[in-house]
């Protein structure tokens, strides 16, 4: 699914007032941690993940991990906190058309 710019600045706009729904611990990425994220998808949609590193590359390396494991769609990065987008089969979320 490929969003424009406008449809995904609608979606950060929905994202501004969320919390970060999963947060990963010491042990970094594990299978329980993308389970939990690939859940959170399926019921919420947009999500926001806290990534607590202070290493930048090792932090990158994570989210991109997230995105491509569960084929959701990287909205932004705020900080340690990851904004991220998978539209389920009920469509909660309407997006605008173009």
């Amino acid at each position: 699914m490929k969003l424009s710019n406008k449809q995904k600045q609608y979606l950060k706009g929905l994202a501004h007032s969320l919390k970060p729904v999963v947060q990963l611990g010491g042990n970094g990425l594990t299978e329980g941690v993308l389970a939990e994220i690939d859940s959170s998808l399926a019921h919420h949609e947009l999500i926001k993940v806290k990534v607590p590193t202070d290493d930048r590359e090792e932090k990158t390396l994570i989210m991109d991990a997230i995105v491509r494991e569960t084929g959701a769609i990287k909205l932004q990065v705020i900080g340690h906190v990851l904004v991220i987008f998978r539209q389920s089969e009920d469509k909660k979320i309407t997006i605008p058309k173009l």
